[in-house]
């Protein structure tokens, strides 16, 4: 009888900037999914991986850590994982990628997993660069002073892949694990021995060093219960075991171990013209002066990129969705079963997949500058300015982003590791104004600045609209120093990072991080707004019957005695019925809330439509007014310039009230779409709503102050 073939779990870890997202790519290419790891919200990237001997193996790409004491929410994962044998995606094999040219650096870390006693292979990435740069490897010496099998490869070219499968193979081998014979990197103090040995016997463990680092994390580490924690606690209080101390010591000494081996077996030329480029390259990209400038030119690249490129596809996407519903409308009978199919699923569909050219364009170009190594240095250059708000030198790239879509700006923090600094910057980063805001900032600047020009240069409304993006970037700033202050985490806010080469982009790995931003975007975000929309849609269309009826009546009345053609009648119709429908009454009952803010239940509609995006207010406005094409913006600003007040017949968009409005959509969450991508970021509806309610408190206390100001 044959024997049943087990699934391997094989964890491939490394460094950051060690090449580990290109080998998992090349080893499982598009059979990966995302998940995320129990209990927290990082991010579990798997891949199914065939072996040469017919094993199935489930690749695991965890975090990059620089070693087994953490210093972010993403490394704890990984000791948490090495530390508990019963936790599920404890790994049968580890595959440890290092960069050979940094090797000395790389193999911290290395040395630890080795001390658990885990099947282990070292891969040595950038093999082809090393070849490039004149190294010379001894890699059978090293894999005999390692006591692991040592395999060089390149997850850019594809070099060594197959060797590193056979290699995985071997693992496979239950007999198979560290050298017997090789004493351990760091062999432990007595104080250590006594604790591991004291620990091992009520956790049941399998390793001394395993051991050791729960009495280093056992604070923070959830597997373990109270009971066990109080008496670990109480074990180091009897053995007197200082654990900075310690740490300080076990890393000194892995160093002073593995160094020797590795200058014995790995022997480098003289600094040749590829560092010299990277230093000559770095002299100008991270100057002072010059580096910020240079920055700021390739995130406008990125920002019109997104604004003007996106423009023609979602343009396309939004051309078939219009043709896909008028085709479902000659289609199918007149009545509420086809303006759900149309106005709720088809719209719905249609404002999940318009924002996909967005969402691929800015990971692209992000991506390539990621993959050439320059994203590093742009965190490196504004990170000490970016944290004095709380926030992190990579933010300034979300920050940026936004101008276009807070959507893939926040799906961009991702780069982010330090927790509290990544969702700070999810939570204000929908503060900087995005291009959904611009039909709104167009039809509302007239009323408030007059079309003049000053000094002959400067357009009057030109200069209110950069007030308006000026405006939610000062919001965004603020609004991410008190989230400074009031939120706590034990993650130290500093960045780490590896300044790796300059390199050419490897385009197997941008292509794929697009598709898998693509993807994520349509199934995990795109469920929750299809939901939402259809919920909408029902608010907006039904309404009491009687209601209902009554509204449709007046209107076909009005609609006799001005002898209206038929688009103008179904125009009237649906202004009186949207009135009369549950949204309407919606904006009826909040309308005592806000006409504080001079809004009156029109605009109160307006506000509860245009949830599912900003713009929507251009179309809704229409509709209410019953001026025909929802497109045409200055239609709809002439028939809302012309609106008055019943009462006092004044203008109901005076300055006081226009000005308001303005303020209400520059700090307002009025977007579905944001609030379902962060949610799926942080694996959480808590967020969501904590954003959604400071941000509209902001946005009703700035147009209160305002109005009444003006008023």
């Amino acid at each position: 009888m044959e024997q049943e073939i087990r699934t391997l779990n094989i964890a491939l870890i490394g460094n950051p900037n060690s090449g580990k997202s290109s080998v998992f790519n090349k080893l499982t290419g598009l059979q990966q999914k995302i998940g995320n790891f129990p209990g927290v919200t990082v991010d579990k990237k798997t891949g199914r991986l065939p072996l040469p001997d017919q094993r199935e193996a489930t690749l695991i790409d965890f975090p990059g850590t620089y070693s087994f004491y953490p210093t972010s929410k993403d490394e704890r994962i990984v000791v948490q994982t090495f530390a508990n044998p019963e936790d599920p995606n404890y790994p049968d094999a580890v595959v440890y990628i290092a960069d050979v040219s940094k090797l000395e650096k790389h193999l911290l870390l290395f040395s630890q997993v080795r001390d658990l006693g885990i099947p282990l292979v070292l891969a040595l990435n950038m093999a082809d660069i090393a070849e490039r740069e004149g190294l010379k490897l001894n890699t059978e010496q090293l894999g005999k002073d390692l006591g692991v099998p040592v395999v060089c490869i390149s997850g850019r070219t594809g070099k060594g892949i197959e060797d590193l499968k056979t290699a995985l193979s071997r693992l496979a081998d239950e007999n198979f694990s560290v050298e017997r014979g090789k004493k351990p990197f760091h062999p432990l103090s007595d104080t250590e021995r006594s604790i591991a040995g004291a620990l091992r016997t009520f956790l049941s463990l399998r390793n001394d060093y395993q051991a050791v680092l729960i009495a280093h994390h056992y604070k923070w580490l959830s597997f373990l219960n109270e009971g066990q924690r109080e008496r670990i606690a109480e074990v180091i209080r009897e053995h007197d075991f200082q654990d900075l101390r310690a740490q300080v010591d076990e890393t000194m000494d892995r160093f002073n171990h593995f160094t020797p081996l590795v200058r014995r077996n790995i022997r480098k030329r003289e600094a040749g013209p590829e560092s010299s480029l990277t230093e000559r390259l770095d002299s100008l990209l991270t100057h002072r002066i010059s580096g910020p400038i240079i920055f700021f030119l390739l995130m406008l690249l990125v920002f019109q990129a997104i604004f003007a490129w996106a423009t023609y596809p979602m343009d396309l996407i939004e051309g078939m969705f219009a043709l896909a519903g008028n085709t479902v409308r000659e289609v199918l009978a007149p009545g509420w079963v086809t303006d759900l199919l149309t106005d709720g699923v088809l719209a719905g569909l249609g404002g999940i997949l318009v924002f996909i050219p967005q969402i691929a364009i800015l990971f692209f170009l992000i991506s390539l500058l990621e993959e050439v190594g320059y994203m590093a240095r742009a965190a490196f250059l504004f990170d000490r300015l970016m944290q004095r708000f709380g926030l992190n030198g990579r933010s300034i790239v979300a920050l940026i982003s936004g101008g276009a879509c807070a959507i893939p700006a926040i799906m961009s923090t991702r780069t982010i590791a330090n927790w509290k600094e990544r969702l700070i910057t999810i939570m204000v980063t929908p503060l900087i104004s995005c291009s959904a805001r611009i039909p709104v900032y167009t039809v509302l600047i007239g009323f408030v600045v007059p079309p003049v020009t000053v000094w002959g240069v400067f357009n009057m409304q030109g200069l209110a609209f950069m007030g308006l993006y000026l405006l939610g970037i000062a919001a965004a700033l603020g609004s991410a120093f008190v989230f400074k202050l009031i939120l706590k985490t034990e993650e130290s806010s500093y960045l780490m990072l590896e300044l790796p080469e300059y390199r050419p982009p490897v385009m197997r790995n941008v292509w794929l991080t697009v598709w898998e931003k693509v993807k994520t975007f349509i199934i995990e975000a795109g469920k929750i707004i299809m939901i939402i929309s259809v919920v909408l849609w029902v608010l907006a269309y039904f309404g009491p019957p009687q209601d209902m009826k009554t509204a449709r009546a007046a209107a076909l009345e009005t609609a006799a005695e001005r002898n209206l053609d038929e688009q103008a009648t179904a125009d009237l119709i649906a202004a009186k019925q949207i009135e009369a429908s549950f949204a309407g009454h919606l904006g009826r009952a909040i309308e005592p809330a806000i006409q504080p803010l001079g809004f009156d239940w029109k605009i109160g509609i307006a506000l509860i439509t245009s949830f599912a995006a900003r713009e929507v207010f251009v179309g809704t406005m229409a509709t209410i007014y019953s001026i025909g094409s929802a497109e045409d913006e200055f239609s709809v600003r002439d028939r809302m310039a012309s609106e008055r007040n019943p009462v006092t017949g004044e203008p109901v968009y005076n300055l006081a009230t226009s000005l308001s409005l303005l303020i209400f959509y520059v700090l307002a969450m009025q977007c579905m779409s944001t609030l379902a991508v962060v949610k799926r970021e942080t694996k959480s509806w808590k967020w969501p709503i904590i954003q959604f309610t400071f941000m509209s408190a902001m946005a009703y206390l700035g147009s209160l102050l305002v109005y009444q100001w003006l008023a």
